[in-house]
């Protein structure tokens, strides 16, 4: 791992934890190895420097954490602990990610790509969401009493046991704290398969909890390929609860997999958001926050506003004033402190926002503001340039998701147009309203076809607000509130005759 200190100065720690490899998965608390010694390599997308090489975990692999996490979940007990006992020790993983921020947070940064002060942001959002659901765990009331004429009769709610998370690349800490914390809050264990392409974080986390004294076998981790470990994990029997976070087209494999074992599924999928803006905004304070969801982790955010539906008397005033800004984003190296925005995560990941471009404007679309390849001085990284296009609704780049810097705009005279246009899509995330116009943004906000509506903002996520997909986007519940912790709880009802 000596190769990427020519690109960043490493922490002593994170230096020493990237030499350390291969790195092995967590199962039972202890780090091992694939069972075929199978390995891969991680890379720095600033760079294309080698970062570490990483155990390939293999289905008999995945089997061994499935059962390390039934174990812990019946014999190490974990469910059994009342909440507060429970509280404790995930307040005091969370205090400890909070202790070694600027360690993860590097890590995440290199792994990912993604802005050191983003990755920071993250790893912060983490231990916030650990704390949330520990403590909203001990103040929830398990039993609730039915009134139910000639009989005693109550329902309560149980922890389910092993739960299965498929994490993408985008953002594999902060989304493995939306996913495992409200599990392990309501007392369930977790198997964790992180994305091939970001790893890192998600490895150090699996063997911080040991050293904080999380159970052996509550928080177990599998890292891998989707097709052969996050198929095994899947389609594994002994999984009581399966979340997966990623494409439609991966999420539909999870779901077909879960199928048979007749396990229940949470899919928390893409997006095509629409920002609808209308003609009383100020233009240069929309223009900002415009520019700054498109190119926010080099627009690799499943709820991105990615189609601009701009009324007609604004159109070309906002357009200029979102050209100009995008032309001063500064692309770069994701520790150089004037970056404002890094490089995708992978050359596969560059092809699709270019192949986007060039099928978007070869079906007609017309380009605004060119994009393509960015070169940065003595990084030889993954980096793109933002772009935006405009045209049919039924072109391809205004249709299908495309994770990158790359924004579809299109013009409405009215209201009563602008949400049918931003109501033709298949997805169903999230979309905004920009007015000044609070009855209006209100009104247009509640009669879009999607589970988020923001208003006069984009990316908005605070902790007690349910956040969900509907339609391509997502199925099986939400995250981020109280929900999300009954989602990790089977109900129970038990009645006795008066």
């Amino acid at each position: 791992m000596a190769s990427s200190s020519s690109s960043v100065n490493l922490m002593p720690e994170v230096a020493a934890f990237l030499k350390s490899g291969p790195l092995g998965g967590v199962i039972g608390g202890k780090q091992v190895a694939a069972s075929n010694k199978a390995v891969f390599t991680t890379v720095d997308p600033g760079s294309q420097e080698v970062l570490a090489e990483v155990c390939a975990m293999q289905p008999e692999d995945v089997d061994r954490a499935v059962q390390a996490a039934a174990a812990a979940f019946a014999k190490a007990d974990w469910a059994k602990l009342p909440p507060n006992d429970r509280g404790v020790l995930l307040h005091r993983l969370a205090d400890e990610v909070e202790k070694r921020k600027t360690i993860f947070a590097q890590i995440e940064a290199l792994d990912c790509g993604k802005v050191y002060a983003q990755a920071e942001a993250d790893v912060q959002n983490f231990a916030d969401t650990i704390r949330y659901f520990a403590d909203m765990a001990q103040q929830v009331q398990r039993r609730s009493a039915l009134a139910v004429a000639r009989h005693e009769a109550w329902t309560v709610r149980h922890p389910w046991g092993p739960c299965g998370f498929i994490f993408p690349w985008n953002f594999p800490f902060l989304l493995a704290g939306w996913g495992i914390a409200p599990a392990l809050a309501a007392g369930n264990t977790v198997v964790i398969k992180p994305a091939e392409d970001t790893p890192l974080s998600t490895i150090y986390l699996g063997q911080l909890a040991k050293e904080v004294g999380i159970p052996d076998g509550v928080i177990n981790v599998i890292p891998g390929f989707g097709e052969v470990a996050g198929a095994a994990l899947a389609a594994h029997g002994g999984i009581k609860r399966m979340s997966f976070t990623g494409s439609p087209e991966v999420g539909r494999l999870v779901a077909a997999a879960c199928g048979p074992n007749l396990v229940p599924v949470k899919l928390e999928l893409g997006g095509k958001g629409a920002a609808l803006v209308f003609d009383d905004v100020d233009v240069a304070r929309t223009a900002d926050k415009l520019v700054e969801a498109i190119t926010f982790h080099t627009g690799q955010v499943c709820c991105d506003a990615t189609r601009w539906l701009i009324h007609e008397k604004v159109y070309d005033q906002l357009l200029e004033a979102c050209v100009e800004r995008l032309k001063r984003v500064v692309v770069g190296y994701q520790f150089d402190s004037a970056t404002q925005m890094g490089p995708v995560v992978s050359e596969k990941q560059r092809q699709r926002v270019l192949g986007y471009l060039e099928r978007g404007q070869d079906e007609g679309a017309e380009a605004l503001l060119e994009g393509g390849e960015a070169a940065v001085p003595g990084k030889n990284g993954f980096y793109v340039k933002p772009a935006l296009l405009a045209g049919s609704l039924d072109n391809v780049a205004a249709r299908e998701e495309i994770f990158g810097p790359v924004a579809y705009l299109a013009s409405f005279r009215d209201e009563q147009q602008a949400v049918e246009m931003a109501n033709r899509s298949d997805y169903g995330l999230a979309n905004s309203v920009w007015s000044s116009d609070l009855a209006r943004a209100h009104r247009v906000a509640e009669a879009m076809v999607v589970a988020n509506s923001w208003i006069n903002a984009h990316n908005i996520f605070p902790h007690g607000v349910p956040y969900a997909g509907i339609n391509k986007s997502g199925m099986g519940g939400g995250v981020l509130s109280i929900q999300t912790l009954f989602d990790y709880w089977r109900s129970m009802s038990v009645v006795r005759p008066l």
